[in-house]
């Protein structure tokens, strides 16, 4: 018989999660078929995570990624939408967390904030991928 603990770690992660994952792992195949580097993917401290950060050209870009299924209820009525005034307040926090790590050795003249918001159809397929460069 399994323990408790066993039975949580063997559960299937939350749809939510798999959903956004997906669509991360989407996004990042994008942008690196676009020339882009990819410098880090999921960095999380406490008050927060940061999607994906990239460099395109002298660009260092921080990405927010939004999912949702199509014909969910509630909620902006597209993922991008979602990334209000505090989360982008919160997104700039974590990349100076992230730049004052210090320890990378990375060349950008800018730092530019981009939301990309993908619709997944009920089969799974992306309905809709919406790619905003320099969000805010």
């Amino acid at each position: 018989m399994q323990d408790r603990s066993d039975r949580v770690r063997n559960r299937s992660p939350d749809p939510r999660r798999r959903l956004g994952s997906r669509a991360e792992s989407l996004c990042a195949a994008d942008i690196e078929s676009r020339g882009w580097r990819i410098v880090e993917r999921n960095w999380r401290i406490r008050i927060g995570e940061i999607d994906i950060v990239a460099v395109d050209g002298a660009d260092l870009v921080i990405i927010e990624v939004k999912a949702r299924s199509a014909g969910t209820r509630g909620g902006p009525t597209q993922p991008v939408f979602a990334v209000g005034r505090k989360k982008q307040r919160r997104l700039r926090m974590l990349a100076e967390a992230w730049l004052r790590g210090g320890t990378r050795r990375i060349r950008f003249d800018n730092v530019r904030f981009d939301v990309v918001g993908v619709t997944f159809d009920s089969a799974g397929n992306v309905a809709s991928w919406q790619h905003i460069e320099n969000a805010f």
